[in-house]
């Protein structure tokens, strides 16, 4: 090593290396955080896929009678269910820096517009559909939080192997090599000092 022995350095070091541990401990309890949000988030996804799943296929089945009724061709020309107030509501939080949001689907003032031949399945269909909207945007709000927080995760956890596996040994080297050293001059110091003792005596 090229680096002068110094007690001064060993302390230096020593600071360096109490840091080092304070972030590998801050590290290692934001990934356990984090791991707990993504849990708890993953629960949530499990819900509200289920009942999306339950309501696609409520939908489809909709679609399915409107299609007997209509055909494809006359239900290509239904008109559609106008809504210029609807919106996704955004709800910003954050977590250990990570930002994540909640998300909640408003609906204006929706307007059906009249139809020629107007029929149950159509409207059953039409509902049916439209009822997939909120559960889409809070399914999307939370696949995104997901997404968001394993990404944080996993540079959290590379940072807290590299100060674990590479850093704090690679420090800990450092200073024991440096106290080697330190110990070899103090002895070496000690020795010329007999010999210059006993040569003046």
């Amino acid at each position: 090593m090229d680096i002068t022995p110094t007690r001064s350095f060993v302390l230096e070091q020593k600071e360096e290396r109490r840091a080092m541990q304070e972030g590998y401990v801050f590290l290692d309890e934001k990934c356990l955080l984090l791991a707990g949000e993504m849990l708890r988030l993953l629960a949530c996804y499990a819900g509200q896929r289920r009942e999306f799943m339950l309501a696609w296929n409520a939908a489809l089945a909709a679609l399915a009678a409107a299609l007997a009724r209509h055909g494809l061709s006359g239900l290509e020309v239904y008109p559609p269910t106008t809504d210029p107030g609807a919106r996704v509501i955004s709800t910003p939080r954050a977590l250990m820096g990570v930002r994540l949001q909640d998300a909640e689907f408003a609906s204006g003032a929706p307007v059906a517009l009249p139809s020629v031949e107007r029929s149950p399945e159509a409207e059953t269909c039409r509902r049916a559909f439209a009822a997939l909207l909120p559960l889409a945007a809070a399914q999307a709000a939370v696949t995104g939080n997901l997404e968001r927080l394993h990404q944080e995760y996993r540079r959290a956890v590379r940072r807290a192997r590299a100060l674990q596996d590479v850093l704090l040994p690679e420090l800990d080297r450092t200073v024991a090599e440096i106290e080697t050293r330190l110990e070899e001059q103090e002895q070496e110091d000690a020795i010329w000092m007999r010999r210059g003792a006993g040569e003046s005596a």
